[in-house]
């Protein structure tokens, strides 16, 4: 299983550093209500939306909050969202997945295509930049849960097929079918994660210098500020003294 990745930890760092706290209890209970409305309304019965569920709870979201999304899917009075994919390239060449849940779809494709234009990448075709990355679900852990052969050890017998663990967290790769089950496994051995979601994993990354890192940051934190846009995931790392300049 493999090491220590700066790609993983800078994507968790910015997970961190995610806008207001509004904004992304706004996005969570988006993926809520869409993952309740598709299938059952009781997350024992319904995995999408058991993972829905607890990763809002991972990041503190309210109980009233999550409870309030489920009740807006079974009321049938809530906006009808459709899942988009969009891809592109930002500064240098870097791929950019961009994962949305819009009412309008020509809103949702003007502003996207229009923020990554302002930001010095251009918006490509479907399938342009996804055969770059593959689908899996990823389980985080703090360090203290503990050392990194203890969360190995887990997470081997869990089923998942990847550890990257460092003195920021442990960072758990599993199978993309293989999350609820994975993710459930972990929590009885470790208890209760930071985050558990489905991501887009680079299969190689571009290592970029500090003025390109600052354009793409740019250009990343501009798609994530568009309420239509649920997750942005790109190819690159940096450096920790890029990084730390950042």
């Amino acid at each position: 299983m493999a090491g220590h990745s700066k790609w993983a930890n800078i994507q968790h760092r910015k997970g961190r550093q995610d806008a207001a706290r509004s904004k992304l209890f706004s996005k969570l209970s988006k993926e809520i209500t869409v993952a309740a409305r598709m299938g059952d309304p009781d997350p024992d019965k319904n995995p999408r939306l058991r993972l829905a569920v607890k990763e809002a709870k991972g990041q503190s979201m309210p109980k009233d909050n999550i409870e309030r999304a489920i009740k807006k899917a079974t009321g049938g009075d809530g906006d009808s969202y459709d899942e988009i994919r969009y891809e592109g390239y930002g500064p240098n060449g870097v791929a950019i997945i961009v994962e949305a849940m819009t009412d309008n779809r020509n809103r949702t494709a003007s502003n996207v295509r229009s923020t990554f234009a302002k930001h010095g990448g251009n918006l490509g075709e479907t399938g342009s930049v996804a055969f770059m990355f593959d689908r899996k679900g990823e389980i985080v852990y703090p360090a203290s849960v503990g050392d990194a052969d203890t969360v190995m050890e887990a997470a081997i017998e869990a089923g998942a097929e990847d550890v990257e663990s460092s003195e920021d967290g442990h960072i758990i790769y599993t199978a993309d079918t293989d999350l609820s089950d994975v993710s459930a496994a972990l929590e009885a051995a470790l208890g209760e994660s930071e985050s558990t979601k489905l991501i887009w994993k680079p299969q190689t990354t571009t290592d970029l210098d500090l003025e390109t890192a600052q354009k793409l940051f740019k250009l990343i934190d501009a798609l994530e500020d568009d309420d239509d846009v649920q997750n942005v995931t790109a190819n690159f790392e940096v450096s920790d003294e890029v990084m730390a300049a950042l």
